[in-house]
């Protein structure tokens, strides 16, 4: 058996938030799924990433599921400055959960929640 194309799935509360929220941090939409002509769910994609949205609606109508809050997972975006890239995303939306600060030899690193509390990871190399 092999596997492949693996992917995130978000379930959001606003659909189109997180989607305009995901965009100006460079995503770009490369799905749309439908029920009655409205959207339920986005798939967004980065740098060869592919992040899907959905509404927990959806998650709920369409497959019986009752997506909850989940921190059991982050998304990691790579960055040249995580301080200016934090700032920006906090600009848009976001919430943060860790300051930037320096760990291991050569990394910098911060945290912050989407619109939907789900934590993301804003990492670069640190330039000596």
């Amino acid at each position: 058996m092999n596997f492949k194309s693996p992917q995130i799935i978000l379930y959001v509360h606003d659909l189109e938030k997180s989607k305009e929220f995901y965009q100006k941090l460079g995503f770009t939409q490369n799905f749309v799924a439908e029920i009655d002509g409205k959207p339920v769910h986005y798939e967004l994609l980065l740098d060869g990433f592919n992040l899907g949205i959905a509404t927990k609606e959806s998650a709920h109508e369409v497959h019986g599921l009752t997506p909850g809050k989940n921190m059991g997972c982050e998304i990691v975006l790579w960055t040249e400055d995580t301080d200016s890239a934090i700032q920006y995303i906090i600009e848009n939306g976001a919430t943060l959960m860790s300051e930037p600060h320096n760990f291991f030899k050569d990394l910098r690193a911060g945290w912050v929640q989407d619109l939907d509390g789900n934590p993301i990871q804003i990492v670069c190399k640190r330039k000596f």
